[in-house]
């Protein structure tokens, strides 16, 4: 391998273009300044534009990963009166659990198979018993799995219910039009789709998820969404921000504008359909029942591990793919198609898979 990098097929961070990079390595401006405010005042129509929200929306910007973005959903929206649904197929959707046992929030789980694709009825056999939210990962990433949003927005709407998504593998990967769906919450992060470096995560809340956030008692100190709303509104942020990533963030949502979110998603898009094709021609299955756009989950075949092939890719090839933990250490592991990546990645990450099985390792 002559490469310096690894080849990275991880689903975040990913492989970042070079104008993001370019920025990255640049001094960094003051940004309590009327420049800095009004990129980020920018930035939030640009987002906001790109998941078509409905009038009245407002997005924040976080210095966190995904994660505190997800912490802030709980932890400054959902109340002592609340009682939120929670889709709970993977790792992420999990988290969603966690942060409210954590947070003392009332809640159900709706429990699926890892790989499990949400199906018609399973909403309906749910007990509504004094539920106002919705939690869901749209796209499970530990498993490569996209629930569908046409019958999370039915039921929400139906019921009444704040529709509060992570989007964070799923914006710009997979549809998601805020106001079509009545989605109230939606989060992504800056190193996925973005292909920016990790440091923020981004949330558009609608109208009805802002009277939600004034009128809950915040429990959240740095991640307060009443003090990133109100600061906002003048493009600035309550602390110190991740700076180098706004600014990253602020260059990528707007090149994102007047087709460039379609074309970049036409590219994944291309790219996920050969990889796909080109794979399943070799010794392994599709481990989601519905995948989505942004990573293929692969199960291994019998008696080879995931783990040990994400090793030996990484330390003989120079190519990282995405492993799992838990109980699908060994049997599933996920290949990305977001960021800078093109079908000679893709030919490049096959013809070691060919060369594994040729060398009897696969």
């Amino acid at each position: 391998m002559t490469q310096q990098n690894p080849l990275l097929f991880a689903v975040g961070p990913v492989a970042m273009f070079p104008e993001t990079l370019r920025i990255g390595s640049q001094p960094l401006p003051y940004f309590r300044t009327g420049e800095f405010s009004q990129l980020v005042l920018g930035a939030e129509a640009d987002y906001l534009r790109l998941l078509n929200a409905p009038d009245g929306s407002r997005a924040v910007f976080l210095s966190s990963s995904g994660t505190g973005g997800m912490d802030a959903m709980v932890s400054c929206i959902l109340g002592p009166e609340d009682k939120a649904l929670v889709i709970d197929g993977g790792g992420f959707g999990h988290r969603f659990v966690e942060l409210c046992r954590f947070y003392g929030v009332a809640h159900e789980v709706l429990t699926l198979e890892p790989g499990q694709a949400l199906q018609p009825g399973m909403l309906d056999e749910v007990c509504m018993d004094g539920f106002t939210a919705l939690l869901v990962n749209l796209h499970e990433t530990s498993t490569g799995t996209l629930y569908d949003l046409n019958m999370l927005s039915a039921f929400c709407k139906k019921h009444g219910l704040l529709l509060m998504i992570d989007a964070v593998s799923a914006f710009l990967c997979d549809e998601l039009d805020m106001a079509a769906s009545g989605a109230d919450v939606v989060l992504t992060a800056s190193q996925k789709a973005l292909a920016c470096a990790p440091g923020m995560a981004l949330l558009a809340l609608s109208q009805r998820a802002q009277a939600k956030i004034h009128a809950t008692p915040q429990r959240n100190y740095y991640l307060n969404l009443v003090s990133a709303l109100d600061n906002g509104l003048r493009g600035q942020p309550p602390f110190t921000l991740a700076e180098s990533v706004m600014l990253q963030v602020a260059q990528r949502l707007r090149s994102l504008q007047n087709g460039g979110m379609e074309a970049e998603r036409q590219r994944m898009r291309e790219n996920a359909s050969f990889f796909r094709d080109e794979i399943l021609k070799r010794p392994f299955a599709l481990f989601s029942q519905n995948p989505a756009l942004g990573c293929t989950a692969l199960a291994v075949p019998e008696g080879v591990s995931a783990h040990e092939l994400f090793l030996v890719l990484k330390d003989e090839y120079n190519i990282c793919v995405c492993p799992n933990g838990g109980a699908l250490r060994d049997k599933v592991f996920r290949v990305g198609h977001m960021g800078n990546l093109d079908r000679e990645s893709y030919l490049h990450l096959l013809d070691a898979i060919d060369d594994l099985k040729r060398r009897n390792l696969l």
